[in-house]
């Protein structure tokens, strides 16, 4: 009867989080304690010619490098195997398997390079590794080339052929139909292999419905990481298949080591590089998408979970698991420029401003710190307040051109406390009100800036178009890479402005010069944007 194995491979899938630099203390140790656990097969990191040796990390340029790095370790009972992902290392690379202390090679391919990869394949196979067949993305195979790989595997007889659930799409039905088909159509002698991803937080209980379902006809293989880390959501944590298969396999694997490798070496890793269920893993398996796409939409920060997910509805079928930030730029753009006509919303506002003084309001922290001086120049120069995607208690106009900022304020404008006119751009989708002025939002883009978007930009511009010209502008503060909170308001903090302070306040200079106002610009407070100084938009 064939047995269940277990591959652990938290040194390669791991390294997805920390450029596989785990450093070579705690590469030996995950090692050892795997070894002393009597894990079936360790993956001990990736094969790419393109990367330097580095004795702290798990991806090597060739197979001598293994050795350099593991030779001298016991390796007990486990198959030491390293993974290529086809086309990063030559087989050149491999000397025999004679020569060295891996095992086997595990390769890993899209679909469209299925035969190229099944021919290297052979030749790792004629230096006399085992050789494992890892298609990934699994889910954007059909019945048909399913079994069309399936037939070149049979040709190859490899050591195991995996599934590959590269985006943790799979619930346990889509699962066993693909265990199924390969189970039916694979020779016997082939072992089956399933790697998962934790996305729908489904990882260990699809292992587990494997296990369950194991006939014993065939070798099976489970692929897990010490605490689930790994690309994406992660994966099946490599200590709960081992309590499964130890309570219901009577395996004898000895989890205590596995504790012990993640309590010395991983919980100080996931302390500063977090992996595991998150929304945009969620939501990226949810549409069957990349998650850079989502990861693209979010770091915006100005659309709403609503428009984010009707976004991701309308991705071509070709390009969901591909990502292309060129296309996902342009459907983002195609999505939020809903034409409208706004000829008579801007004759209107133009009537109710020309001639008038504005303050405009952002919830920089200077609105704090500097609020009797901005109050003080209201009451002085009887100005008109508008506050710009942030409800400020008073106002007289509230621009909203961010969706996510319009659903924070949406049950706060329903009740309209105050006498405020809203004035939004067209790709805001209204919650119950309608708004009083509807502006297109693609004419207030300035398409030669990094941020394309920019709201003060897209107010100035505005107000170019319909002739206000006496600005000032309070909060506006810019953004500063220190400690200090750019906002207001501790909740709108968000970690990319730090990061790119310095390039997003450079990009609103620019863009303010490209207005090219007739008039110059107030500002009341502190402005990274004016002087060089200040704090958040």
């Amino acid at each position: 009867m064939e047995e269940i194995k277990l591959l652990d491979c938290t040194l390669r899938d791991g390294g997805y989080l920390n450029d596989w630099e785990f450093g070579n203390d705690n590469m030996v140790s995950i090692f050892e304690r795997l070894v002393s656990a009597e894990v079936d097969i360790i993956e001990v990191g990736f094969l790419n010619e393109s990367r330097s040796f580095d004795s702290n990390r798990t991806i090597m340029p060739d197979g001598r490098s293994v050795d350099t790095l593991y030779g001298g370790l016991d390796v007990g009972n486990s198959m030491v195997v390293a993974m290529i992902d086809y086309g990063s290392c030559g087989v050149d690379k491999l000397v025999p398997k004679a020569e060295s202390l891996l095992d086997g090679i595990r390769v890993i391919f899209k679909k469209s390079v299925m035969y190229e990869a099944i021919a290297f394949c052979r030749e790792v196979k004629k230096l006399g590794y085992q050789v494992f067949v890892q298609a990934v993305s699994i889910t954007s195979y059909n019945d048909d080339e399913i079994r069309e790989l399936i037939s070149l595997v049979n040709q190859l007889t490899p050591y195991a052929f995996s599934l590959v659930d590269t985006y943790g799409l799979l619930d346990s039905e889509k699962l066993m139909r693909y265990l199924e088909i390969a189970d039916c159509e694979m020779d016997p002698g082939i072992g089956l292999g399933y790697h998962s991803h934790n996305n729908f937080q489904l990882a260990y209980a699809n292992c587990m419905e494997v296990i369950k379902r194991h006939s014993g006809k065939r070798r099976m293989i489970l692929d897990g990481t010490l605490y689930g880390m790994g690309k994406s959501a992660g994966n099946a944590p490599t200590e709960l298949l081992a309590m499964y298969l130890n309570e219901k396999q009577g395996k004898q694997y000895h989890i205590s080591q596995m504790l012990e490798a993640i309590d010395v070496t991983l919980l100080e890793m996931y302390s500063k590089i977090r992996w595991g269920y998150s929304l945009k893993f969620y939501i990226s398996a949810l549409h069957d998408c990349h998650p850079n796409y989502v990861t693209y939409l979010m770091d915006k920060r100005n659309l709403s979970m609503h428009s984010i997910n009707r976004i991701l509805d309308t991705l071509a079928d070709e390009k969901r698991l591909l990502y292309d930030p060129a296309y996902i730029e342009q459907i983002y753009l195609g999505y939020q420029q809903r034409e409208c006509d706004d000829r008579n919303d801007k004759k209107r506002l133009m009537e109710k401003l020309k001639g008038k003084r504005i303050v405009l309001l952002a919830p920089g922290n200077s609105l704090k710190t500097q609020r009797e001086k901005i109050e003080a120049y209201v009451r002085r120069q009887e100005c008109v307040v508008i506050a710009v995607n942030y409800y400020v208690p008073g106002m007289d106009y509230l621009f909203v051109t961010n969706s996510k900022r319009y659903v924070q304020m949406s049950s706060r404008l329903s009740r309209r406390e105050d006498a405020f006119l809203v004035i939004a751009t067209s790709n805001i989708t209204r919650m119950k009100d309608t708004f009083d002025f509807v502006i297109e939002y693609s004419g207030l883009l300035d398409m030669q800036a990094a941020i394309v978007d920019n709201p003060l930009i897209m107010l100035l511009k505005l107000f170019g178009e319909i002739g206000v010209e006496d600005i000032a502008l309070a909060g506006f503060d810019g953004y500063q890479k220190a400690e200090t909170p750019n906002y207001i308001n501790p909740n709108m903090e968000h970690s990319f402005t730090k990061e790119r302070a310095e390039e997003i306040n450079q990009d609103t200079r620019e863009a303010l010069a490209r207005l090219n106002l007739k008039k110059k610009l107030l500002f009341l407070t502190d402005s990274f944007y004016e002087s060089g100084q200040g704090s958040g938009i």
